[in-house]
C-alpha cells in the first residue's frame, strides 16, 4: 500500500522535496496545507505535482485520506503541528530542527509511542549510504583526536537583517539563527558518528537576540570537536575528522555528504561516493517510506534516540550562549 502523504508548508524545502519525491513511486501525494494569502500560487504548485487537495484549514486536511504528515513549516511551528498530527492518529515526518527543546520532543515521542505511530526527523545525513560508509571507515583512523565541521554560507537574507528587516531566518521568536538552521547538520553528523558528547558549549556571535554565526565546542572526553555554522560569512565548506593514522575529509556541506576522502598517514588516499540518487532528500524518504510501510517501530525508536541526543546538545548550546528562541 502506498504512503498517503499530506504536506504542511509550501516553502523552499517543500519545493525541493517535490522536485525529488516522484522518484519514489510508493509515496502518493494527497494533500497540501496552504495559507489563504498564498492559495493561488500553492494551488498551481499542487496542480504541477499531482496533489489533488489543497487545504487552508489544518483540521480539514487531517480529516482527509492521508496516513502520514510531513511537517515542513518554519522551525517554531514544528512542535505544535506535529502534536496535532499525532493527536489525529497520523504518522509524522518532521523537518529539522525536530522541536525547539528536548522536553517538546519527549512529549511528542510519548504521544507517538502510546498511539503506536511513526515519528521521525527529516535529517538527511543520517540516512545516506555515504554516512554509513564514513562511520565504518572511522576505524581506519586509529585514535580520534580532533574533529572540525564547518558549514558557513552567507545568507541571502542577511543583508535585509542588517537593514533592520527581521525575516524568519534571523528571528529569535521563530527559532532562526545559525545553530538551528545550518550548524545543526554538523551536530547531527557528529552525534551520529560518535554518540552524545560529555558537554557542549556554544560561542555565538549574537546580534538582536539571534546567533548569526558561532562555534559549538563538544567534549567527547577522548577528543574534542568544533562545529562552525555561519550565516554572516562565506568560507570553504569542509569537515575533517583527524586520527593518529590519518583523516577523513568531507568537501561540502554535511547536509548533502556528497562524497568523502580517506587520507592515511604515509600518502595513500581514496574517495568514496555511494550515493544512490543525486538529490540529498531521496535516501531519507526512501527509508521513511519503508519504516512506515513495515511499521518498524524499532527503527523509529532508534531514530528518536538519536534526535533526542542531538536536542540535548542544542539545549546545552543555547543555555551556554544565553539564547532564548521561540
Amino acid at each position: 500500500m502506498n504512503m498517503k502523504l499530506g504536506i504542511l508548508g509550501a516553502g523552499k524545502i517543500v519545493v525541493d522535496f517535490l522536485s525529488m519525491v516522484h522518484d519514489i513511486p510508493t509515496i502518493e501525494l494527497v494533500a497540501l496545507l496552504s495559507s489563504e494569502r498564498s492559495l493561488a500560487k500553492n494551488q498551481a504548485m499542487a496542480d504541477d505535482h499531482g496533489i489533488n487537495h489543497v487545504f487552508t484549514d489544518l483540521d480539514a486536511l487531517l480529516a482527509s485520506d492521508i496516513d502520514t504528515i510531513y511537517v515542513a513549516l518554519p522551525n517554531h511551528l514544528h512542535y505544535e503541528f506535529a502534536k496535532k498530527a499525532l493527536s489525529a492518529n497520523k504518522n509524522v515526518i518532521c523537518e529539522k530542527p525536530f522541536t525547539l527543546n528536548l522536553a517538546e520532543l519527549e512529549e511528542l515521542e510519548a504521544i507517538a509511542l502510546e498511539k503506536d505511530l511513526v515519528l521521525v526527523e527529516a535529517i538527511t545525513n543520517q540516512h545516506f549510504q555515504n554516512f554509513k560508509a564514513l562511520k565504518a571507515d572511522l576505524t581506519k583512523l586509529g585514535t580520534i583526536k580532533i574533529v572540525e565541521a564547518n558549514y558557513s554560507q552567507y545568507s541571502s537574507r542577511y543583508d535585509a537583517f542588517m537593514d533592520g528587516e527581521i525575516l524568519p531566518a534571523f528571528d529569535p521568536k521563530k527559532a532562526g539563527g545559525a545553530l538551528m538552521d545550518i550548524n545543526i547538520y554538523n551536530v547531527h553528523l557528529l552525534v551520529g558518528l560518535f554518540g552524545a558528547p560529555k558537554s557542549a558549549t556554544y560561542y555565538a556571535n549574537v546580534d538582536r537576540g539571534i546567533d548569526t554565526s558561532g562555534m559549538l565546542i563538544m567534549d567527547f572526553e577522548d577528543f574534542k570537536a568544533v562545529c562552525i555554522g555561519s550565516k554572516d560569512t562565506d568560507a570553504p565548506i569542509k569537515s575533517t575528522i583527524q586520527g593518529r593514522n590519518g583523516a577523513l575529509i568531507i568537501d561540502g556541506p554535511t547536509n548533502s555528504l556528497a562524497s568523502y576522502d580517506l587520507a592515511l598517514r604515509g600518502g595513500s588516499s581514496q574517495t568514496t561516493d555511494k550515493r544512490i540518487h543525486n538529490h540529498r532528500m531521496y535516501e531519507e524518504f526512501v527509508e521513511f517510506e519503508d519504516i512506515i510501510r513495515t511499521h518498524d517501530m524499532d527503527r523509529v525508536k532508534a531514530n528518536l534516540a538519536h534526535s533526542k541526543a542531538v536536542m540535548a546538545v542544542i539545549d546545552q548550546a543555547l543555555a551556554s550562549a544565553d539564547l532564548q528562541l521561540g
